[in-house]
């Protein structure tokens, strides 16, 4: 059974900084992409950033770009998201996912909130 398991959430002060944690299970992700999103108050869930398990290839959406950064731990089965210059815009629910052509996975969310 796949698990996805977020932490590292929290409350920061605008400008600071948080590290989140995925620590995925269960099977091979070899040639998956595991990806961070997130979800805004009353907003659509969106795309944060994107690593190839296998890799390495990196992407990330124009919000992030320049602030966060994606990383992989292939030995620990762990991807990471570091997050600088925090904004209240970035409040939301983070979720960490593992998808490839057939398969898409979620973790349960973890809340990221901003304080102006």
């Amino acid at each position: 059974q796949v698990q996805l398991v977020e932490s590292g959430g929290g409350l920061v002060q605008a400008g600071g900084s948080l590290r989140l944690s995925c620590a995925a299970s269960g099977r091979s992700f070899a040639g998956y992409s595991m990806g961070w999103f997130r979800q805004g108050p009353g907003k659509d869930r969106e795309f944060v950033a994107s690593i190839g398990w296998s890799s390495g290839r990196t992407n990330y959406a124009d919000s992030g770009k320049g602030r966060f950064t994606i990383s992989r731990d292939v030995d620990k089965n762990r991807f990471h998201l570091q997050m600088n210059s925090l904004k209240s815009e970035d409040t939301a629910v983070y979720f960490c996912n593992a998808q490839d052509i057939s398969n898409n996975y979620w973790g349960q969310g973890t809340q990221v909130t901003v304080s102006s």
